[in-house]
């Protein structure tokens, strides 16, 4: 069903069935196709009361038809995720489409730094299915083990699955090393067993000099 021309660009065969994507993301399509705005992008009143509260902004629309159609935001790159009954945690802004089956919702993750509660709930996507999520630059996937836990940069954080818990670890960054840091910084601490998706370009964030 979904399937990527080129690294920017999703291409999505729809056969009746439909698909949740960002809203104002679709570029093409062909064949017989209707278009529904979904409201809060999130599982139910709960997922509707938790955006409006962190102010996380995910707008998604809903396409069913027959035919295909072609996805892209602001030339992001674009990486496939299979889900097998399990569960993608994804920042909002990086998460591209769904299968319509998966189920949406937000979680709490934690405090992130001290200041303006940036980015204290996560989008989450669980079932079995494929989502499309977007990195700035070639997203890498990195493995955490017991063995070996993975500090993060949250600019740099994309998205994770697999039996991880998530901590953060406040005042060193990265740059801090480069006598560069300050301020309420923090990192992204992820230990147990799965995998945690990084993209080569810090988005900005609110919480701190990171």
């Amino acid at each position: 069903m979904f399937r990527l021309q080129g690294s920017k660009v999703l291409a999505v065969d729809m056969t009746g069935d439909a698909v949740k994507a960002k809203n104002g993301s679709m570029v093409a399509y062909d064949g017989q196709m209707a278009f529904k705005k979904l409201t809060g992008g999130g599982e139910g009143l709960r997922g509707m009361v938790t955006r409006r509260l962190t102010g996380e902004q995910m707008t998604v629309m809903e396409v069913r038809g027959q035919g295909t159609c072609w996805f892209a935001d602001r030339a992001s790159e674009i990486n496939l995720v299979r889900l097998q009954g399990d569960k993608l945690y994804v920042e909002s802004s990086n998460l591209l489409a769904t299968d319509a089956g998966l189920r949406t919702g937000t979680t709490f993750t934690g405090l992130r730094g001290a200041s303006q509660g940036n980015g204290l709930f996560t989008t989450t996507v669980e079932g079995s299915g494929q989502a499309a999520i977007m990195s700035d630059g070639p997203a890498v996937v990195l493995r955490v083990s017991a063995q070996y836990p993975l500090i993060v940069d949250p600019g740099a954080y994309i998205a994770h699955q697999g039996n991880l818990r998530q901590t953060f670890q406040s005042g060193v960054t990265f740059r801090t090393f480069l006598g560069e840091g300050g301020g309420d910084a923090f990192q992204i601490r992820f230990e147990g067993d799965g995998l945690v998706y990084v993209q080569p370009s810090e988005r900005n964030t609110i919480a701190g000099d990171v």
